[in-house]
């Protein structure tokens, strides 16, 4: 059985200060789960502290972003040695905002994932379809050229140190939600990409978060699912009582 897992995008929100203080809260509230993997990704200039507060407890640490070279004349720009020097453990590439305000291609993603797995980190690589393409019945093509182009060259082996995060992008800090039965729908749609792709043995193995204002009430329903592994949580993981349902929520369906 996959192990849910709960990451925690905080986006740019928290001061190092402010972050520190929610991760002792989370340290204190969470220090009793183990069946659940749990993750907390601040912005880059509350990393080091946060990890520092973290290091040996249940609780991993990822950053929100990162760029594919290791070093270089990039201004503004993070590799994944620094984050990696930190202790960081996983890292979000390819979110809807980072390709919607950003300019993030499939193409640049790919190069992104291949980084970050050389270095030994786990990468969480979001997908999602927008309003539009929803309504206009195309969420599968999207998903799949999103897979195809992000995904590409990639071995098995490397394919089972990815997380994958389907982000219905209609969905983020909209107060909407896409019903379980729909999430479902799209992971199970992923999930059989992935063995056309690979294998089933390889599919079973590779963990599908849910992201898209997910809340305490709608987790246990959402983790229920057969195919839905976790949830990559945006508002709700700013405050320590919110992220803290959500993670125990989960217990409920294991």
């Amino acid at each position: 059985m996959r192990k849910i897992i709960i990451a925690g995008n905080w986006k740019m929100f928290k001061t190092s200060f402010e972050a520190v203080e929610l991760v002792n809260e989370l340290k204190r509230t969470l220090s009793d789960v183990s069946e659940v993997d749990v993750v907390v990704c601040p912005p880059f200039t509350a990393l080091a502290e946060v990890q520092d507060v973290l290091l040996e407890t249940n609780i991993g640490v990822g950053a929100q972003n990162m760029y594919w070279e290791d070093s270089g004349a990039f201004t503004g720009e993070v590799s994944a040695p620094m984050i990696k020097a930190i202790g960081v453990q996983y890292v979000i590439i390819g979110h809807s905002e980072r390709r919607q305000f950003f300019g993030e291609t499939d193409a640049t993603i790919n190069k992104k994932i291949k980084a970050a797995l050389k270095h030994q980190l786990t990468p969480i690589v979001c997908i999602g379809e927008v309003l539009a393409e929803r309504e206009g019945g195309k969420t599968f093509d999207v998903i799949k050229t999103q897979l195809d182009g992000s995904l590409v060259n990639l071995t098995a082996a490397e394919i089972e140190n990815i997380v994958l995060a389907y982000e219905p992008v209609w969905a983020i800090g909209t107060g909407k939600t896409a019903s379980p039965a729909q999430a479902q729908e799209v992971h199970k749609f992923i999930r059989e990409w992935l063995t056309k792709k690979f294998d089933a043995a390889i599919a079973n193995k590779v963990r599908i978060q849910y992201g898209g204002s997910v809340k305490p009430e709608n987790t246990a329903e959402l983790m229920g699912q057969p195919d839905i592994d976790g949830a990559l949580v945006g508002g709700a993981s700013l405050k320590s009582d919110s992220f803290t349902a959500i993670v125990k929520n989960c217990l409920q369906v294991i």
